[in-house]
């Protein structure tokens, strides 16, 4: 644990430059796969190359394994319901309050589910090496439209549903865990109260993106896994910079394999109002489950109880 020998802003900045270092290495390579796909528009060889972009990332998510290990050994506290087999499709929601969130599922999923793909903002796009990379393995990129925009023109609300429905047929060639974050951004206690969230540490979620991808994927996803993040405190500090320098190194989650609601699998969200409203019940319902779940998480954290998990 070579953190231990560094003051902990500089370990911080040692674990984030192996980092980068990591995903200008691996992302280098797939964005000449990339290059390639754009070149090579015809579908066997878009394919090979998808799928070679793919087998860089997993090397990409390993290498991010032996940094956490090499840098921090954490000792992560991760209850583990059920088994997961890296053979089969999952649809992945989770809790959102920071870009560690990626990096940790990149990590603890690794070998144990095939690749997460993620829903990403168009602006993401031309983040370098980063947005390219992601678009050579068909990330879905997703262009946000302010409130105004779409009163102004309603035709932009299902933009995204269409973004979700091309990506959806994409990932049915190959096993996949697709992630959502349902709140749809990061949560802070300042967007919870503008946005009046009924929960106490999540944002109300978004039902609309979830529901299509269960639509158009449910048959061949082989459950949901529910995965919830309890963070130690940080003070004003960034979570992200609390993680590259150690300070999460007993980071709580939670992860729970639930079968897919076959009820909510088949239905139209856009026009049919009984559907809507039963799909909306069943995903606020999973939230305050979630948000009780996390509750408890944090007050043992609090309190110093060690939680009767799993470590990993």
């Amino acid at each position: 644990m070579l953190a231990a020998l560094l003051p902990a802003p500089i370990a911080g900045l040692v674990n984030g430059a192996l980092i980068i270092a990591a995903v200008i290495f691996w992302g280098g390579l797939i964005n000449v796969l990339g290059l390639l796909k754009l070149i090579l528009p015809f579908k066997p060889a878009q394919d090979v190359l998808r799928r070679l972009a793919v087998g860089f990332a997993e090397n990409w998510a390993a290498t991010i394994r032996v940094i956490a290990r090499l840098m921090h050994a954490p000792q992560w506290e991760i209850d583990w319901r059920g088994e997961l087999d890296r053979n089969q499709s999952y649809l992945l929601i989770s809790n959102h309050q920071s870009w560690a969130d990626i990096l940790i599922l990149f990590d603890i999923f690794h070998g144990r589910v095939p690749l997460t793909r993620f829903f990403l903002k168009r602006e993401l796009l031309w983040v370098p090496i980063v947005g390219a990379g992601c678009w050579a393995m068909d990330f879905p990129f997703m262009k946000r439209h302010s409130r105004e925009a779409i009163a102004a023109n309603p035709a932009l609300r299902n933009e995204d549903l269409e973004t979700t429905r091309r990506a959806c047929e994409i990932f049915k060639t190959a096993p996949v865990t697709v992630v959502n974050f349902a709140e749809g951004t990061r949560f802070t206690e300042a967007k919870r109260v503008a946005k009046e969230s009924p929960y106490r540490h999540l944002l109300r979620p978004k039902s609309a993106g979830l529901s299509f991808t269960l639509n158009a994927m449910g048959e061949q996803f082989a459950g949901i896994i529910d995965v919830t993040f309890a963070y130690r405190p940080t003070g004003d500090r960034p979570i992200l910079w609390s993680w590259l320098c150690g300070g999460q190194n007993h980071l709580a989650i939670h992860v729970d394999l639930l079968p897919i609601p076959q009820e909510l699998v088949h239905g139209n969200y856009d026009s049919d109002p009984e559907f809507r409203a039963r799909f909306q019940e069943w995903i606020n319902t999973l939230w305050a489950r979630k948000d009780k779940r996390l509750e408890a998480m944090l007050y043992n954290k609090a309190a110093g109880r060690p939680a009767a998990l799993n470590h990993s």
